[in-house]
């Protein structure tokens, strides 16, 4: 028989994630700070709009491109968070959550050989899609000191010939880290002198601690050259509804849908009806839980610190990337051995790229009472580690 299996799958890497929460899964009474979902349930009026839908028939297909409405009221909320202005017609797709918009964005954007310029750490599905549309990924590593911003000194460097699209995972996930107005507006300048395209993921746009989030679509002669990504799960609790969003140029979202129709059809259609609502009425759902995820981002700081753990401060998301180098043992190594001796689990830094190497991701969307006993639990070890002659 002949080999069944692609190559190019075949040699995909399987994500650091899942091995590591592999592990997790045959232990008991584990406390997990490594999975990235909302502790909240989803608001209640967002549920009943669900189940309304849902008792009224609204069970069949819609558009591909997405339920006008829905479609509408994301235009309304990107001109009302961002002053950016999409036709909801033509520059407007609704995907399977935020992972589907960037696997079909990068389908879209890319010939065989074109290279994509990733950012990392940076979540975990980048590479991978990057490589199943055919291109080839550059990774930038970022650096603790610049609070892993991506600069334009490291963009300028990793730009050539073959470069069509920068990826901008910001707030980022791991590590919590932003970027503001004045350093998007130095990579936009790169990104227009060697004519880029852009991949904004902005999932955790909500969820920033210091000032609003800017979009790089809304600064000037950005918004043709940038596919904004978006979605419900973080923001508003919803990762089960499996929803997200793109929006870009007609002639981009035009090739978008193309491969969405193919594939899948349209998004779930009683998550739409309910993303509807999501979007007029839950302004002041998203304000308490990005109050309360604030509370808990300053808790754990305020914890590294009385530990003597170095951390930078992040200001976005729902992540603290703690560094672990003083050890002097790998992220995989102090990650297993803090699940196995103190039944605390984390993600090793490596599951978001090499340049993780030496931290770990620190989830806070759990409450403050687990929170509590993990850094118990954390400082418990460290001390142990620090009063042992090696590690």
């Amino acid at each position: 028989m002949r080999n069944p299996l692609s190559d190019k799958v075949m040699q995909l890497k399987p994500s650091g994630i899942r091995r590591f929460f592999d592990l997790v899964s045959e232990m008991k009474d584990v406390i997990s700070l490594g999975v990235g979902e909302p502790d909240f349930d989803t608001p209640w009026h967002i549920r009943e709009e669900g189940i309304y839908a849902f008792e009224s028939g609204r069970t069949f297909y819609t558009s591909n491109a997405g339920l006008k409405d829905l479609r509408i009221e994301i235009c309304n909320y990107l001109q009302r968070r961002q002053g950016i202005e999409y036709d909801p017609l033509s520059e407007v797709i609704v995907t399977v959550g935020g992972s589907e918009a960037i696997d079909i964005a990068l389908r879209t954007l890319l010939n065989t050989g074109d290279e994509v310029i990733i950012p990392q750490p940076s979540y975990v599905s980048y590479e991978p899609c990057t490589i199943l549309a055919g291109g080839k990924p550059v990774i930038i590593n970022l650096k603790s000191k610049n609070e892993f911003r991506l600069t334009a000194e490291e963009l300028e460097n990793a730009v050539s010939d073959r470069s069509k699209v920068l990826i901008l995972p910001y707030p980022n996930n791991p590590t919590g880290s932003i970027m503001e107005k004045t350093d998007l507006e130095t990579i936009a300048s790169i990104v227009k002198k060697h004519d880029l395209y852009v991949i904004s993921d902005e999932i955790y746009s909500e969820l920033t601690y210091k000032g609003r989030h800017v979009s790089a679509a809304s600064l000037d002669g950005m918004k043709e050259r940038t596919i904004l990504i978006n979605g419900f799960s973080k923001s508003y609790a919803m990762t089960g509804w499996r929803l997200g969003y793109a929006c870009g140029s007609d002639e981009i979202i035009k090739q978008m849908i193309k491969i969405h129709q193919y594939a899948i059809m349209c998004a779930p259609t009683i998550s739409q009806y309910a993303a509807v609502d999501a979007l007029k009425n839950s302004d002041k759902d998203v304000e308490i839980m990005r109050n309360s995820y604030n509370q808990r981002r300053r808790f754990l700081m305020n914890a590294f610190k009385e530990m003597g753990l170095e951390c930078f401060e992040p200001y976005g998301a729902f992540y603290v990337f703690p560094c672990i180098k003083e050890f002097g043992m790998t992220c995989e190594e102090f990650a297993e051995r803090l699940l196995k001796e103190e039944k605390v689990a984390a993600v090793p830094g490596t599951a978001f790229g090499e340049s993780g190497e030496g931290y770990l991701r620190i989830s806070y969307a759990y409450s403050f009472d687990k929170l509590k006993i993990a850094m118990v639990r954390l400082k418990n070890f460290i001390t142990k580690l620090r009063n042992c002659d090696t590690y």
